[in-house]
């Protein structure tokens, strides 16, 4: 159905079509949290108390979480909240997240970004973070093993209680039958 553009007055004619192209806030937001995903000391990008309460409830990591932005019709306005890496330097770090911001939104999106601001909510060691952003699911998950194993192995008891009981019960009614 669609015609192929042979010259220069077939592409004058394209470029005549009237439109235009928006984004959602949602999509400029995923493009951000991917990119950002490689930034070395960013260990994420926060999306505060409530948000972090529901990550730990649930699985599920929103890549969108923290990241709020302003779109224009040529423009976007970047706000991230974030955790950096305890003892890095925080200036080259928002550098480094201002630079790939920049390149990903332009490069896929032709708006121009006019301004990212990051507010720094906490620092903590890698350590720290892995430790913290284990989920109250994961822990659940744990715990149902530890309780499994538990619970086998109380039954195992039982069953050789019971046994041992019965047999005692056997000898103490054959003696009594006797």
């Amino acid at each position: 159905m669609s015609k192929e553009i042979k010259n220069e007055k077939d592409l004058k004619q394209h470029k005549d079509i009237k439109g235009e192209l928006t984004f959602d806030d949602k999509v400029v937001q995923k493009i951000i949290g991917i990119a950002l995903e490689s930034v070395d000391g960013l260990l994420t990008i926060d999306g505060g108390f409530f948000s972090n309460i529901a990550n730990k409830l649930v699985n599920r990591e929103d890549i969108t979480s923290g990241i709020d932005v302003e779109i224009g019709k040529k423009q976007v306005a970047v706000d991230l909240d974030i955790v950096a890496e305890y003892g890095l330097d925080t200036a080259a770090l928002y550098d480094k997240i201002k630079k790939v911001i920049v390149r990903e939104v332009v490069k896929m999106t032709s708006l121009e970004v006019v301004e990212v601001n990051v507010m720094v909510v906490d620092v903590k060691s890698k350590e720290q973070h892995e430790e913290d952003s284990m989920t109250v699911q994961d822990l659940l998950s744990d715990a149902t093993g530890s309780i499994g194993e538990f619970a086998s192995n109380q039954t195992e008891k039982v069953k050789k209680a019971t046994s041992k009981g019965i047999e005692n019960t056997k000898q103490v009614t054959s003696g009594r039958v006797q």
